[in-house]
């Protein structure tokens, strides 16, 4: 009877000791599972570049491999796509701009998401400015200039670089062309890196993206930001204008970039990735090369997020509306 009792007792100790092994083994996976973060543009951009950025030092806080995972196409739609369908087990985050989730709702009738309903705001980390620049091959300095050139070499019908269809850059195309009497069209890429490198071939004479999209090419003198959006002028670009200061004025609401995850993701995941981001947004290797790329950086918990989201729907709605824009 010994033999046996002790028999077993080793052999329910043998189970114990497999049992927490695999626990361990199970706990330890799941800390180092990789997380995901989905981009809406194309490698080379500036959005690109951010994410790649912030995923170099999230890992480190996370504890955890952290993947870019581009999926280029109808500006941010296939992102935000793939957002949605993908298990709420915090794992999966989506790095984006007010583009996809404040424009497309309000340019497309049916973008196969909505925001409110099948995505939770993580957290913000910037907010930045868009901008007119023209390419190496254009002889303008400035606004003006540009509008003279357009004028002279082409009758007044220009071509201007976007990097997605019913996007603010192409809304801001339109009201350039009406300030300055001129025939402007918006030429859509998907993403601002195919439309820098027709500039930069001086295939296109200008384009209106994001500071960040620009600002590397501007240091090296390879195309001209003219012009800025936002209330004031940016650090980064203390001698370029802001289009309130040219007379357009209506476009002092800057836009963001931040973090969404599906619906459904447990709110411990959120905390996590928040506060993994709020601790990187901290750290001069990631704030310095941020700044230097044109975003103003600070950290918008979720509710400010969704705020910020909110407001600046509501603002571009009316602008969209004033356009005549309808729906596709």
């Amino acid at each position: 009877m010994d033999f046996f009792s002790n028999a077993g007792r080793r052999q329910s100790l043998r189970a114990t000791v497999a049992l927490l092994a695999c626990l361990a083994t199970g706990g330890a996976m799941a800390q180092t599972a990789a997380v995901k973060v989905l981009v809406g543009f194309p490698p080379g951009g500036g959005t690109d570049a951010i994410a790649r950025i912030l995923a170099d030092k999230l890992k480190d806080q996370l504890g955890a491999p952290v993947v870019v995972d581009n999926r280029a196409g109808a500006g941010g739609l296939i992102a935000a796509q793939a957002l949605k369908s993908a298990a709420p087990d915090g794992n999966t985050f989506f790095l984006s701009h007010d583009h996809t989730i404040s424009i497309l709702p309000l340019v497309m009738k049916n973008p196969g998401f909505e925001p409110a309903r099948d995505f939770v705001p993580v957290a913000g980390f910037a907010t930045f400015v868009n901008a007119l620049a023209v390419s190496g091959g254009t002889p303008a300095k400035s606004v003006n200039e540009y509008v003279a050139w357009v004028r002279n070499q082409g009758a007044g019908k220009g071509t201007v670089g976007i990097p997605a269809p019913a996007s603010v850059p192409e809304f801001l195309v339109k009201v350039i062309g009406q300030k300055y009497a001129l025939d402007l069209q918006g030429a859509p890429y998907r993403g601002s890196a195919p439309m820098m490198a027709d500039m930069l071939g001086n295939q296109i004479g200008a384009g209106v993206a994001s500071v960040p999209d620009f600002i590397e090419n501007h240091k090296a003198g390879k195309v001209r930001i003219v012009a800025v959006l936002g209330a004031v002028r940016q650090a980064v670009l203390p001698d370029v204008p802001t289009f309130t200061e040219l007379g357009l004025a209506g476009f002092e609401d800057v836009p963001y970039y931040g973090f969404f995850a599906p619906a459904g993701t447990p709110k411990a995941a959120i905390d996590k990735f928040s506060d993994a981001l709020a601790k990187v947004l901290a750290l001069p290797e990631v704030r310095e090369p941020l700044t230097a790329m044109g975003l103003s950086v600070g950290f918008m918990p979720s509710a400010q997020l969704a705020s910020r989201e909110h407001a600046y729907a509501q603002t571009w709605a009316k602008i969209i509306k004033a356009s005549g824009f309808q729906a596709q």
